[in-house]
């Protein structure tokens, strides 16, 4: 067997320019495993924050990686080897999965190369109709509008706060999607649409047609008007792009409706919100295979669609990197191996 495979490593943290296209050990398939060949790899914020070392957190908090390291965790590809204890899955079997997430955050998960061995218990069989370009975009930001929409699925620990993320009932009412042209806010709108929610999408202008499309029945861009200027009486906001004056959202939502933080770091409203009767909560989402079988069977039957939007040959995470530094990114990047 071939002992070696293609690979884009870290040997530093750096801008994009770190990311070197070279060849590394290939995995072996451990018991509970299963080992992948991978078709194509979905891009996602941890993947460049990881390059960048976390720079962004407090100096006590950022990786002591060990170099050189393999960025990201959402493949999609075909079964090659199956290890000990594994009975629901078998070689040539098309399958995707976030590998992986949160355990490796800091030391990156493996999924920028040609192979991966992934715990079982993280890998769903591929949707069949949809490619493996689609399939390795939906993992992680499809399973953390689900988590935070739909099911938690797991008693982890919260990293960001004492209790436990619930979801809340979306039927009937009214949803603010923040970034809802971006990974996760894209899906979140058609989840929300699935559960009988009014959706208020908001993103730049060049999202409006894709977003109604969608199924938004109201489109705000955010560059032209301010969301506390022009909406009210909201039940839920979901945030899926944090970063200064989150607080602003509290002043949309009715008393007893919720802030749902996808990125909650600054958040500062905690004592108006409980003024407000305002539930703020997130959570850390979690690699979970059976949670993401079962949200994938919406893909297959039409009822959700994840937009691609662009598409770079492995050798060129780096250009993927420089794409998802711009603005208006729409969907989900990806690399074809």
């Amino acid at each position: 067997m071939i002992n070696t495979m293609k690979a884009v490593r870290l040997h530093r943290f750096g801008d994009p320019e770190a990311l070197v296209y070279e060849d590394a050990p290939r995995p072996d398939v451990k018991p509970a495993e299963v080992l992948v060949r991978i078709q194509a790899i979905g891009l996602n914020p941890p993947d460049w924050y990881l390059r960048d070392g976390y720079r962004s957190l407090p100096p006590e908090w950022r990786p002591d990686a060990t170099f050189p390291l393999i960025l990201g965790t959402d493949v999609s590809g075909v079964i090659e080897a199956v290890g000990a204890g594994v009975s629901e899955f078998c070689i040539g079997d098309e399958v995707n999965a976030m590998v992986r997430f949160p355990d490796d955050l800091m030391t990156g998960s493996g999924a920028y190369a040609e192979c991966i061995s992934a715990p079982a218990s993280h890998i769903a069989l591929k949707p069949t109709g949809i490619d493996h370009i689609h399939a390795a975009a939906v993992p992680m930001s499809l399973l953390t509008a689900w988590q935070f929409l739909i099911e938690l699925g797991h008693n982890e620990p919260n990293p960001f706060q004492s209790f436990r993320h619930e979801p809340v009932p979306l039927n009937g009412k009214t949803v603010l999607i923040n970034g809802a042209g971006g990974g996760v806010g894209h899906l979140a709108v058609q989840l929300a649409k699935w559960q009988g929610a009014r959706v208020i999408a908001v993103a730049s202008a060049k999202n409006e047609t894709l977003l109604r499309d969608l199924g938004a029945d109201e489109f705000i861009d955010y560059k032209t008007s301010a969301v506390e200027d022009v909406v009210r009486d909201i039940d839920l906001v979901l945030d899926a792009v944090g970063g200064a004056d989150m607080e602003r959202f509290l002043h949309i939502l009715k008393p007893g409706g919720a802030l749902f933080l996808v990125n909650p770091l600054g958040f500062v409203g905690q004592d108006e919100a409980e003024k407000r009767e305002i539930t703020v909560s997130s959570t850390q989402v979690r690699s979970n295979g059976a949670q993401l079988a079962k949200a994938t069977r919406l893909l297959n039957e039409g009822i959700v669609r994840v937009v691609i939007d662009s598409i770079f040959p492995l050798a060129q995470a780096s250009q993927a990197h420089k794409r998802a530094a711009a603005s208006s990114i729409q969907g989900k990047i990806v690399l074809a191996v």
